[in-house]
C-alpha cells in the first residue's frame, strides 16, 4: 500500500527536495505552503494522509499552531507529525514535542535520516 505524506513548508526548495526524496522512496506526496493551506488539504484528504512533515516558521499559521490544532481534532490526532525545522535550540524541540509532534529533525538534513524517521511510523 502506498502511503501519503503531507509536506508543509513555505520554502519551495525544501518542499521540492523532500517531495523528490519521498516520491523516489515510493510515497505519494501532497504539499502545503503554510499551516492554513495544510488544514485545507487535510480537510479534503483526511483518510489519505498517513504522515505530516512540517516546518515551524511559516506565514499565516505556523507549525506549532498547526500541530496544536490537529491534536485537538479527533480526525487528525493520531497522524504522526515530524517537525523539520532550522530551529535547533532545545527549547524549540521541547515545545514541538509538547504541542504534539512525534519527532523533530533539524535542517539541514539528509534524506536518509528523514526516511528512517518516517519508517518508524509507517514501517
Amino acid at each position: 500500500m502506498e502511503h501519503t505524506v503531507l509536506v508543509v513548508d513555505d520554502s519551495p526548495t525544501i518542499v521540492k527536495f523532500v517531495s523528490f526524496s519521498l516520491k523516489n522512496s515510493g510515497f505519494s506526496v501532497l504539499t502545503a505552503s503554510d499551516g492554513m493551506d495544510a488544514i485545507e488539504k487535510l480537510s479534503s484528504h483526511t483518510e489519505d494522509i498517513d504522515l505530516i512533515i512540517t516546518d515551524l516558521n511559516m506565514p499565516n499559521v505556523d507549525g506549532y499552531e498547526l500541530i496544536s490544532t490537529l491534536r485537538r481534532n479527533s480526525k487528525y490526532k493520531d497522524i504522526p507529525i515530524i517537525i523539520l525545522s532550522s530551529e535547533e535550540e532545545e527549547c524549540d524541540k521541547q515545545r514541538g514535542i509538547e504541542v504534539g509532534a512525534s519527532s523533530y529533525l533539524v535542517k539541514p538534513f539528509k534524506s536518509t535520516i528523514l526516511l528512517r524517521e518516517i519508517s518508524k511510523y509507517l514501517g
